[in-house]
């Protein structure tokens, strides 16, 4: 839109703003900062309501750095008569924060003597300082010029097309302050302010629709279109966000599911592994204990084996002292049986001796003498042959121990043979000894 159309529509509004409403009572006097937070109060809302939140504020709290440190929530109580006590506190809150980390202090009444441009900056770089409530402060504060437009009013320069809606978008209306002069800036503003508080509260007001058509013809219309987009904007905005919260929630959703599966699939993992590892340590307790049985029936084999063949060992051994003693007793059995044989059969060789001897006794007392004389030197030679008779009495000697030992059945016959033997050789007589 060029100057001069943008100018002459707002010299049209200025003037049905006289004719349509009655300008507000002059306000009294403040310090700087008092107009800073009365702007924040009145930004959206009407000026009756404005100024008795301010006196809440004055009464429900002790001083302002109080309201600094207070709650959002208890500070929206106070102000509830406000059409939005929450944007209200807050812009409150905010600017009173900023002030008080800015200059360390409440009293901006300073800032009065020092260059606007100085003191507007300092108030731009302020988180909550909003355009309604920079420019407010300014015309009614620092004493500048400047028409405080907020989003109410907003809507009638958009609605009359003063302002397009990028302009409207940053708040500012080009040419305004250049198209109302200073000495009547603050008869406007209040009069803009009461319209298009009017227009904000109900938007069938029919002053307010009465006051679009007059600057603009057909700008009631263009407001219901407006409004109608707003609507159908707002729709699409809340479908919007629902159909974000619903993809979000799905992928929410989704991702717990996959993470549910995932925890799943692990758990399952694990509890195969703790059952492989069960069955491996189950597995092993099993063959350590068929290991154990073995070790045992073998050692158990082994100890039953080491008793047979103790016992074995035992038995033989009995057996072998048995069969050594009866062994031992055959032999000295057959030793003395030899022995009594031997015997026996020197004494049937003494007897047959002593029989020829006897025979050549009576045959040497038949023959003479001389031939007895004759013969006394072999007599001497059958007189050493007696060693055979004490080697047999020797013998009958060790057959008497023997048998002293064990007795025999033999036992009568070799006495008889030693006492023959010992008789008949003490009796034996010298014979001739018979040629060779």
């Amino acid at each position: 839109m060029s100057a001069s159309n943008r100018a002459s529509l707002i010299g049209k509004l200025q003037t049905a703003l006289k004719k349509l409403y009655q300008p507000l009572p002059t306000q009294p006097t403040r310090p700087l900062l008092e107009h800073v937070l009365y702007a924040s109060l009145l930004e959206d809302a009407p000026a009756d309501l404005a100024d008795e939140g301010m006196a809440k504020c004055e009464q429900e709290f002790f001083d302002w750095n109080e309201v600094r440190v207070t709650t959002i929530t208890e500070l929206s109580q106070v102000l509830e008569n406000l059409p939005d006590p929450q944007k209200a506190a807050r812009r409150l809150k905010s600017n009173l924060q900023a002030i008080f980390e800015e200059f360390y202090t409440f009293d901006l009444d300073h800032l009065k003597k020092e260059n606007l441009g100085k003191a507007v900056a300092k108030f731009e770089k302020m988180p909550g300082m909003t355009p309604f409530v920079l420019n407010y402060t300014v015309q009614n504060g620092l004493g500048g010029h400047a028409i405080p437009v907020d989003y109410s009013a907003m809507v009638i320069m958009l609605a009359t097309e003063i302002a397009s809606q990028s302009e409207a978008m940053a708040g500012k209306v080009p040419g305004l302050e250049r198209a109302i002069p200073k000495n009547k800036a603050i008869d406007f503003s209040g009069l803009l302010h009461q319209a298009a508080v009017a227009l904000n509260a109900s938007t069938k007001d029919k002053t307010a629709r009465q006051l679009l058509d007059a600057v603009n013809k057909g700008s009631s219309e263009r407001l219901d279109q407006w409004l109608a987009s707003k609507k159908a904007a707002k729709k699409r905005v809340v479908k919007r966000k629902a159909d974000e919260r619903a993809a979000a929630e799905e992928a929410e959703r989704l991702r717990l599911e996959e993470e549910q599966a995932a925890l799943e699939k692990k758990a399952a993992k694990k509890a195969a592994a703790e059952k492989a590892a069960a069955a491996k340590v189950a597995a092993a307790e099993k063959a350590a204990a068929e290991k154990a049985a073995e070790e045992k029936a073998a050692a158990a084999a082994k100890a039953a084996q080491a008793k047979a063949a103790e016992k074995a060992a035992k038995s033989t051994k009995k057996k072998k002292a048995t069969a050594s003693k009866s062994t031992s007793t055959s032999t000295a059995k057959k030793k003395g049986s030899k022995k009594v044989s031997a015997a026996v059969s020197g004494t049937k060789k003494v007897t047959k001796k002593t029989a020829k001897k006897s025979s050549k006794k009576t045959v040497a007392a038949k023959t003479p003498a001389k031939k007895k004389s004759a013969k006394k030197s072999p007599v001497k030679k059958k007189t050493a042959k007696k060693l055979p008779v004490k080697k047999a009495t020797k013998k009958k000697a060790s057959a008497k121990k023997a048998s002293a030992k064990k007795p025999s059945t033999t036992k009568t016959k070799p006495k008889s043979a030693k006492k023959t033997p010992a008789k008949k050789s003490a009796s034996r007589k010298l014979t001739k000894r018979k040629p060779r």
